[in-house]
């Protein structure tokens, strides 16, 4: 989608400097970046609105300072940790082109957000952690217009989302992730024809028996011209950059001045054109289509997610999986995600055997995600409700505030082979009247949204309670998501008792670094819940609360601001932990023989390579052993299957270090041998 002008990106290339585009992922390839120099000040008496600080030329340069954009003002040095509203300026020139409307987009800001273009309000945004966009295009103007946004982080209230509880308690005060402020994501704009694809759905439903695929389309198209129009639609499907010769069947539409409408379209792909998609081969598409003048892509991948019984499946095969929940928190940047800390932590996470997980409460960059197709992982994506009571859940305007972060949310990600399911919130009272009707509510306007993944949330309330099924909310969902501290088998045995046909994933469990045994508990509590977790084959996965330590404001927080459950730091140093994780949660094992010496230095050292039978288990394909001086090629091994290899080993060294990886090439298993 979006035509890309050069003469109007050689006239804002002065203020978009390379180094901004190459630190913030922007998906769209015809984005003209906002990114860079923005002027800032802060409004701690909120009076910027009332004086109207929006009108052009408002404030003086000499009073605002400089940040770059994407920016947290909560950890810029000059701000740190401030709540309330913050203004940013942005001057830029334009040179207006008829035909075309402009779309100004936010990828995220944090929370409540006020937008104007050179005086005039453009529109305003509520949630921080989800897309936005509105048409800037009779707001512009010839040569200089002035960009002015107001953010407000305030989310220490009980009608926003996150937000506090609202029973008052001296101990729910505070949501439990700092309020991080800001324009955090890139801000940008495209250029579109007045007739334009907004959105595209893929939707594709392998049959496993056949080997062939089923594929529709879904383009969502705006009029913005002054007749109606009936574009017409084209589409080109690529597997490895080659193209998929397809025959499609596509329902035109008529679609009235300034109105919206959807243009489905669907084929069937071949057998021998289809590549599933899964966790060590996760082979992607890509969809073109022109839409009259138009033009929208995106990345798919084919794969099915059911559930039969106690298990989930992928591909149909029973997925057991580990994971890990990664909060949005980095020293000096907040939830800012450049792109070279999303690299870094999705691969100390995918090393770590941190496949299939529930990332957070809310919604991470798209890069992420991106990435997770790439690579292969699994996740679950939340929005919204992190803890609200009975009364906030019955709330006609927090059922709202939901319904649009979640929409958001859905509409961002649902092409995404990675997503397999959606979370409507965590931790609230699910076993009262104001949880079971957010729960049964909830999931039936999300699968309106999408009706092709599976829907759960994160409850705490099945480890000991309740006595029948039917009393908590979980009788609605696909899977039963738990966040379990402790007492792991009792609590597994329950909720499996109450829900003897639906599969459990633990969406949450862990203990702190800081505890009175220290970190090698940390440790330690890996390998005992583990061994329960492998006793009982209707657990498909288990979610470590967290990946990396994070900032808070709640209580029970260290005097250093930050909460010590990561398996790494805040800067991402590992803990004893994380080795720990990455041996039990590999679903491979490996395992000493025999070392033998031979004449002039030339030994022999012989491993056994065994697929896990049990938990994290899939069939290996593709794997690679090396050391130092060799690279194996492992064979197929399915689950409880084991080959023994052997090793030629040159010289005197007294020990071998020994690295397993990934079709991906991820290790997903590294340790050492002495060789005697």
């Amino acid at each position: 989608m979006n035509y890309r002008f050069q003469t109007l990106l050689l006239i804002i290339a002065y203020w978009a400097p390379q180094t901004t585009f190459a630190q913030y992922h922007i998906k769209d390839p015809g984005a003209i970046s906002l990114n860079g120099d923005w002027w800032f000040v802060l409004d701690p008496a909120e009076l910027g609105i009332s004086n109207q600080w929006y009108k052009e030329n408002a404030a003086k340069p000499s009073r605002q300072d400089k940040v770059t954009v994407p920016h947290c003002f909560s950890t810029d040095a000059r701000y740190e940790f401030y709540t309330g509203t913050a203004w940013y300026r942005k001057f830029f020139p334009w040179k207006p082109t008829s035909g075309k409307r402009v779309i100004l987009h936010f990828d995220a800001a944090y929370y409540k957000t006020y937008v104007w273009l050179n005086g005039q309000k453009v529109g305003e945004h509520e949630g921080g952690y989800t897309p936005f966009s509105f048409d800037a295009t009779s707001f512009l103007k010839e040569s200089d217009n002035e960009l002015v946004v107001a953010v407000n982080n305030n989310t220490w209230k009980t009608n926003t989302i996150p937000g506090v509880k609202d029973n008052g308690d001296v101990d729910d005060s505070f949501v439990g992730w700092v309020n991080y402020g800001g324009l955090t994501r890139p801000v940008y704009l495209t250029i579109e024809p007045e007739v334009y694809a907004e959105n595209i759905k893929i939707e594709t439903t392998p049959d496993l028996i056949k080997s062939s695929a089923s594929i529709t389309a879904k383009i969502r198209v705006k009029n913005s011209s002054s007749n109606a129009a009936t574009p017409k639609v084209d589409f080109v499907v690529f597997q490895d950059k080659k193209p998929v010769l397809l025959r499609w069947k596509t329902r035109s539409a008529s679609i009235p001045a300034g109105q919206t409408a959807f243009i489905e379209a669907e084929a069937t792909i071949p057998a021998p054109q289809v590549k599933l998609w899964d966790l060590d081969q996760p082979n992607l598409y890509e969809l073109k289509a022109t839409v009259g003048s138009d033009s929208i892509a995106s990345h798919f991948g084919i794969r099915k997610i059911e559930i039969r019984d106690t298990q989930i499946l992928l591909n149909g095969k029973p997925l057991k999986v580990g994971g890990g929940n990664r909060v949005l928190d980095y020293p000096g940047l907040g939830s800012m995600e450049p792109d070279w800390l999303v690299e870094k932590d999705f691969r100390l996470m995918k090393e770590a055997g941190m496949e299939f997980q529930r990332l957070t409460h809310y919604t991470p960059g798209e890069y992420f995600y991106d990435l997770a197709d790439k690579h292969g992982m699994l996740i679950i994506t939340e929005a919204g409700n992190w803890q609200l009571t009975g009364k906030q859940m019955d709330d006609d305007s927090m059922r709202n505030k939901f319904k649009s972060q979640f929409r958001e949310m859905a509409e961002r990600d649902w092409n995404h082979p990675s997503v397999m399911a959606y979370s409507v919130g965590n931790e609230y009272l699910s076993d009262e009247p104001g949880g079971q009707r957010w729960t049964k509510d909830m999931i039936a306007f999300a699968r309106e949204v999408d009706p092709t993944r599976l829907y759960t949330f994160a409850t705490m309330r099945l480890n000991a309670l309740p006595a029948k099924p039917e009393d908590e909310a979980s009788q609605y969902v696909d899977f039963v998501s738990t966040n379990t501290y402790g007492g792991h088998a009792r609590s597994l045995d329950h909720i499996h008792k109450l829900y003897p046909n639906k599969p459990v994933f633990i969406s949450e469990w862990g203990t702190r670094s800081d505890g009175d045994k220290g970190e090698a508990y940390q440790a330690q509590h890996i390998r005992e819940v583990v061994s329960e977790i492998r006793k009982r084959p209707y657990v498909a996965g288990i979610s470590w609360w967290t990946y990396n330590d994070y900032r808070s404001k709640l209580f029970g927080t260290n005097v250093n601001g930050y909460r010590p459950w990561g398996i790494v730091g805040p800067d991402r140093s590992h803990r004893p932990a994380y080795a720990v994780h990455q041996r039990e949660l590999s679903p491979v094992t490996i395992e000493k023989v025999s070392f033998t010496k031979g004449d002039q230095g030339q030994h022999q050292l012989v491993l056994r390579i065994t697929s896990r039978a049990d938990f994290p288990s899939r069939t290996i394909k593709g794997y690679t052993l090396k050391t130092e001086k060799t690279g194996i090629n492992l064979p197929n091994l399915n689950p409880g299957e084991s080959k023994d290899i052997t090793i030629p080993v040159l010289g005197f060294d007294k020990t071998i270090h020994i690295t397993i990886s990934k079709p991906t090439g991820f290790a997903t298993l590294e340790t050492e041998f002495e060789l005697k």
